[in-house]
This record gives structure tokens, C-alpha cells and sequence, in this order.
């Protein structure tokens, strides 16, 4: 299993990512494989434009019934929001992974 070393946002995603106001990601297993330490670069999943690096904190797994205000206040919205979006990225869901990072300069 070799670590992934990109990643995807959603363009409305941009901003609150470079203020540092979305700390994780949440994905599915297809996307489990970052490495803390590493650093990703990043950009747009619509046009594949580069806004910035992020450097993978932690990797944790995480059931959808688990997820909490907590994981809603990191991704910069309502924990309601939150589950809606997920639902509509991963339709019936149940097995995700919490990815934590911090903006490289």
C-alpha cells in the first residue's frame, strides 16, 4: 500500500481550508492510505488547480453513527450539514476515516 501524496476539495471547501477553519476530511476507504508526516498537495476536484500543501497529521477510522459535533465544528459546519454531505459524496456509507491536517506554507 503506497501513500498517497494528493488530494482532493471540492472548491467551496477552498477557503475554510486556507483560514484554518476545516482541519479534517472525512473519506472513505478508497482514500485511508495518507501517512502522517507526509505532505499532500492539494487542489480543486473540479479543475484539478493546486491551492496548497497540507502536511497529514493523523489517519483514524470512524463509523458514520459516530461521527459528532466535535468532527462538525473541524469541517467548518453543522453536524446536520455535516452527515448530509457525506451522504451525498458516499450514499449508505457506514465505514469512513478521519483525516487531520495543518497548512504547509
Amino acid at each position: 500500500m503506497t501513500a498517497l501524496t494528493t488530494m482532493t476539495f471540492f472548491e467551496r471547501f477552498e477557503a475554510d481550508i486556507l483560514a484554518n477553519k476545516k482541519t479534517i476530511t472525512i473519506r472513505d476507504e478508497s482514500e485511508r492510505n495518507y501517512e502522517p508526516g507526509t505532505i499532500v498537495h492539494v487542489s480543486t476536484f473540479e479543475d484539478g488547480r493546486e491551492f496548497c500543501h497540507l502536511e497529514i497529521l493523523s489517519v483514524k477510522p470512524i463509523l458514520f453513527d459516530e461521527l459528532s459535533d466535535f468532527h462538525a465544528e473541524q469541517e467548518n459546519m453543522s453536524l446536520p450539514v455535516l452527515k448530509e454531505v457525506i451522504q451525498e459524496i458516499y450514499p449508505g456509507i457506514k465505514q469512513l476515516y478521519v483525516i487531520s491536517y495543518k497548512l504547509v506554507d
